[in-house]
């Protein structure tokens, strides 16, 4: 009889935590999958001096690029001097964007991420190119209208496999009414 009551007292008590557990794992669940979205007053002095630049949209960002921007920052500190210089100045960049060409530079970054290792490559020279070009030439090239990327039409091309349409002949000189000039 104490053997069935031990082991009833186990079942109960390992029904109780089994019970337990499960009513929390939502709340668990919901902690991992919420991420911690703080406001510019409750980063650290580090993490402000070196977001600095995001200061005036750093409250309308969403919880995920927070998080970005807080891994660059506890990243930061480990950073050699000239790469900490690099990223201020993107950072600088980046916050003077508006939040069209944001999401512009970000399509950008997604389709250079998805070209093979040689394109990338190409891209990153062409990239070098241009940074060693001159402000006035680079001014000049920012004046042009960009051009279509390789491969596509340029957007005021026809498009392909339109058949040209013949000339339209004239029509005919309506008939002369008597008693009036033509």
């Amino acid at each position: 009889m104490a053997d069935s009551r031990r082991k009833l007292t186990a079942a109960l008590g390992f029904a109780l935590v089994l019970a337990a557990v499960t009513m929390l794992l939502p709340s668990l669940a919901h902690a991992q999958i919420t991420m911690r979205s703080p406001s510019w007053s409750q980063l650290t002095p580090q993490e402000q001096k070196v977001l600095a630049p995001l200061l005036p949209e750093w409250d309308k960002l969403d919880a995920q690029r927070k998080q970005k921007w807080l891994g660059l920052a506890q990243r930061y500190p480990k950073m050699a001097p000239d790469e900490q210089q690099r990223v201020q100045q993107q950072m600088n960049s980046w916050a003077k964007l508006s939040p069209q060409e944001r999401a512009v530079a970000r399509e950008q970054y997604k389709s250079i991420k998805q070209l093979p290792p040689e394109k990338k490559a190409e891209v990153r020279d062409r990239w070098q190119e241009y940074q060693s070009l001159p402000p006035e030439t680079k001014r000049e090239l920012a004046a042009r209208p960009a051009a279509p990327p390789a491969g596509r039409p340029p957007a005021t091309a026809p498009p392909v496999n339109t058949p040209p349409t013949a000339p339209q002949p004239k029509p005919a000189p309506a008939p002369a009414i008597p008693g009036t000039r033509p």
